[in-house]
């Protein structure tokens, strides 16, 4: 007999949460790359303007503008999740660590969540709504 709990019900929209979670916060990434990189939606680079690309936040902005891309189309979703989660680390320890051990008051909460939202993702994979589940669903017969 199928459980219609309503717990039950909750329970079987975790998939699809995995995917909203992926796309809100690669939406939420591609920004911070297009700060860096663009200076949209606001320049926030320290005088304002870009970062230069061949600069440490240029790389950084590269990462982040393209893997957030990525990370919302659900496209080699483990691969590229794993690469954020690490950029995210060497940008904690690099950037915000140094400044004070507590993360709200080194201004790295955001680096540190999206670390291990990125490493969530690496491990539990995109979701159903994703260019990936796409690519490897079994492809079905229609019969004419």
């Amino acid at each position: 007999m199928k459980d219609t709990t309503l717990a039950a019900r909750w329970h079987s929209w975790a998939p699809y949460f995995l995917s909203a979670l992926r796309i809100i916060a690669g939406a939420l990434f591609v920004l911070y790359g297009t700060t860096k990189l663009f200076a949209w939606p606001a320049a926030v680079m320290p005088g304002g303007g870009t970062a230069p690309l061949a600069s440490l936040a240029g790389v950084a902005g590269a990462i982040e503008l393209v893997g957030g891309v990525f990370m919302m189309l659900g496209l080699f979703t483990r691969t590229v999740a794993f690469i954020l989660s690490g950029e995210m680390a060497v940008a904690y320890f690099y950037a915000h660590f140094p400044q004070g051990f507590w993360p709200v008051l080194n201004v790295g909460v955001d680096a540190i969540l999206y670390c291990f939202i990125w490493l969530y993702i690496s491990a539990a994979g995109p979701g159903p709504w994703s260019i990936d589940a796409r690519r490897t669903a079994p492809l079905t017969r229609i019969d004419v």
